[in-house]
Parts: structure tokens; sequence; C-alpha cells
């Protein structure tokens, strides 16, 4: 039991580290890629990396990501909030690596976007986010590197939950109908092996006809 404890305390503190790697590496590089396109982009100045492939455009969104919704930023710094209370209080329960990643994506992004928000012009809680991606061949919209990690997050949310991956990493048993199957099958070969173990009753001897009366005659 105390194994069992130990074992369980241990896989929660990996998954924990983890998740908040994953959070930190997003985080890290949505910070730094905003503080070099403020510091080496003009606003509004489309940069060809990849032609009309890749692009990159210095935009100040008050929107939520892919420059959604703009002017709703108080809206959306409240729900930024509540969503990183819940991962932090939900992230004890995860004992699955997979789901460790999906989490730290999401916090890492939101927690980029989030910054912004709080510390960015015009005020605090009002910033306008830092959007730098263009890729109008996917979509219309501009994104930075938080977007990109808490889209991913979605991404692996669907790709998991359709396998049936819980929180703790397991999956759904297909077990459970083959030991049926067997056990069905054990039943009738035992019925069988008694069947064959119970020696047949002898025959009943059949009792010889009674003599026919030869018929009168006239």
């Amino acid at each position: 039991m105390a194994r069992s404890a130990g074992t369980k305390k241990r896989v929660s503190s990996t998954t924990l580290a983890l998740l908040a790697g994953v959070a930190l590496c997003a985080y890290g590089l949505d910070q730094l890629s905003k503080y070099l396109v403020v510091n080496n982009l003009t606003e509004g100045e489309t940069v060809p990396v990849l032609g009309p492939v890749l692009q990159l455009l210095f935009v100040r969104n008050s929107g939520a990501a892919f420059s959604l919704a703009s002017g709703m930023t108080w809206i959306f710094t409240i729900i930024a909030s509540l969503v990183i209370v819940f991962i932090i209080w939900f992230a004890t329960r995860i004992r699955s690596k997979a789901w460790a990643v999906v989490f730290g994506l999401l916090l890492g992004g939101v927690l980029g976007n989030l910054t912004d928000r709080f510390f960015r012009e015009p005020s605090f809680g009002m910033g306008h986010v830092i959007d730098f991606i263009s890729t109008p061949w996917i979509v219309p919209a501009i994104y930075n590197v938080a977007d990109m990690a808490i889209v991913s997050s979605m991404i692996l949310f669907l790709i998991l939950s359709l396998r049936g991956i819980g929180l703790d990493g397991s999956r759904p048993s297909k077990d459970k109908p083959v030991a049926e199957t067997d056990a069905a099958g054990s039943v009738d070969a035992d019925a069988t092996v008694t069947d064959a173990a119970t020696p047949a009753a002898p025959a009943t001897p059949t009792a010889p006809a009674a003599p026919t009366a030869p018929e009168g005659r006239d």
C-alpha cells in the first residue's frame, strides 16, 4: 500500500514537472519572439519570409487569439485568468505525460497572451497582444507563438479524447470480451471432459418377442 502511494506521488511529481517545463518553454518562446518583433519590426509592415506562404506582420491585437473579437480586452483578460487558475488547480490530477503536455501548452500560451494584456499599452489589464505571424494561405488572421501553443493543445486534446486516453494514461480495456469468450470456452471444454469421463450406461437387454400362435384352419 505504501509502495503504491509512493509510486503515485513520484508519477504526479514527474507529470507536474513536465507540465511546468512545457509551459515555461511555450511562455519563454512567446515572450522572446514578441520582444524581438517589437524591437526590430515596424508596426504594420509586412516582411516576407517564405513569399506568400509565411510573412511577418507586426500588429497590436485588443481581442482574442488570431485577432478575433477586437475591443473585448477585459473579458478575455478575465477568462484567461480563470483558465490559468483552473489549470493550476487541476494539474495535481494528471498522471499521464501526454495530458501534461496538453495542459502545459495551454498554460504557457494563455500566460503569454495574458502577460501582454497586463503589462503592455494602453493600460493594465487592457494591454494589446503582440501578433506577428501571417500565413494567408491557412488563415487570414495574424497570430503569435502563444496562439500556436493554445491551438496545439486543443488538437492534442481532441486526439487523446478520441483515443480514450484518461488523465491517468489508461485506455479502454479490450480484454473483457476476450476473457468472457475464454470463460465460456472453458465451461464448454469442462462440460465436454465431464461427459467424456462419465461411463456410458450399459444397454438394457431387449426381451425376446412372444411366439405367435398359429392360425387355425377351417
